[in-house]
């Protein structure tokens, strides 16, 4: 039997028992990797350094109690801290978090764990640091682009550069969605090293349940319609949108808003000044194993972003059998394709998406044909593509050497 590949996965976007479901999408593509048997790993997860735990300092409390090692669903992880530079810091920010993770991943290799590749999430910084690492090291690298990495962080020249030149280092790219390395190759990235490996959807975890059992077990009315939205209260996620299609909404319609963030409090005072704040509840935040109750219990889940790369709510909804509304935006059309899926906003508006929830219910698709399309997005074909592209890289490697 083959020696298993041992991966250094490498990306401040991981779970931790202090933020236990940031970059919780990173962590699934790697358990799913993990179940084939055929892989060993172990995580360095940096995390900005700041030194005080205290409720008022919110997220950065949150880094400071986040521990230098542990076990996190059987992985172990490693976060170790890196500088920060408020004004300036996006430019140096690659460069101290390789520093600041250069003795954690050291002290692994001297205790026995000489790792094949490193697997780096988000180009920039995470990605950008793994190449430095990487030519420190000298080991081969891939890089996982998820969204803004590729979409927004490339308008900033400095930041560009970098991602170019750790393009041109990395064995492979790796985008979530087609436009992501549709993207990457318009910034001057080499085609035959662009592969497309979608995200899946864990399809024991979410599946569908009862709508009125659901509903009764959250506490919510059994009457009525409900739209939900999930994802952190920020602005680039809009849920300020659904508040104001709410507004254009039948009275029987109700908003659930589960994720925590930045923007609750304005949430709250828009919902309030349209007149609708005793239609919209605000869940908190719902753990990953409780989720699939939440998407059970809406007629549509409403996903109204700026920008996404690959949305992991869609999948997770669909496959509790309940549709989308969703805006038109980067590797969203791939996922929202047919009607069982549900509908595209045409734009990016309260009205748009009052529009598109009447549209949705003029063709309302059944809960099962919604779950059929989220079956074909099982993780089996994106774990076997990452088998074969790590596989294939080594061997090249081994090559190289052979002929150096």
């Amino acid at each position: 039997m083959a020696e298993p590949l041992r991966i250094l996965l490498f990306s401040s976007l991981y779970p931790s028992g202090a933020r236990p479901i940031h970059g919780i999408f990173v962590e699934t593509r790697l358990r799913e990797l993990l179940k084939t048997g055929e892989v060993q790993a172990k995580v360095v997860a940096p995390v900005p350094w700041f030194p005080l735990r205290g409720e008022r300092f919110g997220e950065y409390a949150r880094f400071a109690a986040t521990p230098r090692q542990e076990q996190w669903n059987g992985v172990e992880v490693h976060h170790p801290r890196f500088l920060v530079f408020p004004g300036f810091g996006m430019s140096i920010t690659p460069f101290t978090m390789a520093l600041g993770a250069w003795r954690t991943v050291r002290r692994l290799q001297r205790e026995g764990f000489e790792f094949d590749l490193i697997d780096a999430h988000y180009y920039y910084p995470d990605g950008v640091a793994a190449s430095l690492l990487a030519r420190w090291l000298r080991k081969p690298f891939v890089v996982t682009a998820r969204g803004t990495d590729l979409n927004l962080i490339p308008e900033y020249t400095l930041p560009r550069k970098l991602i170019m030149a750790a393009e041109r280092a990395a064995s492979a790219s790796i985008g979530v969605c087609q436009a992501l390395m549709d993207r990457l190759r318009e910034l001057g990235g080499d085609p035959g090293k662009t592969h497309t490996l979608r995200n899946g959807v864990d399809l024991q975890r979410f599946v569908p349940e009862a709508r009125d059992q659901a509903r009764v077990r959250l506490g919510l009315p059994i009457e009525g319609r409900m739209l939900l939205c999930v994802g952190h209260l920020i602005e680039r996620k809009g849920q300020y949108l659904a508040i104001e299609a709410l507004a254009q909404m039948p009275v029987d319609v109700r908003l659930v808003l589960a994720g925590e963030g930045p923007d609750r409090a304005a949430l709250e005072r828009q919902a309030s000044a349209l007149g609708v704040r005793e239609r919209v509840q605000f869940a908190g935040v719902v753990p990953q194993t409780e989720l699939k109750w939440w998407y059970s219990a809406a007629d549509a889940l409403a996903l109204c972003s700026s920008r996404e790369g690959w949305a992991n709510v869609l999948l997770e909804a669909m496959a509790c059998g309940t549709p989308v509304i969703a805006t038109d935006i980067w590797g969203t059309p791939e996922v929202v394709s047919q009607p069982a899926a549900g509908v595209l906003m045409r734009e990016r508006t309260g009205a748009g998406l009052a529009e598109a929830w009447q549209r949705l219910f003029a063709n309302l698709p059944e809960r099962a044909a919604t779950r059929r399309h989220a079956e074909t997005f099982s993780w089996e074909s994106t774990t076997q593509g990452q088998l074969r592209l790590f596989q294939r890289i080594l061997a090249d490697q081994r090559v190289a050497h052979r002929e150096a």
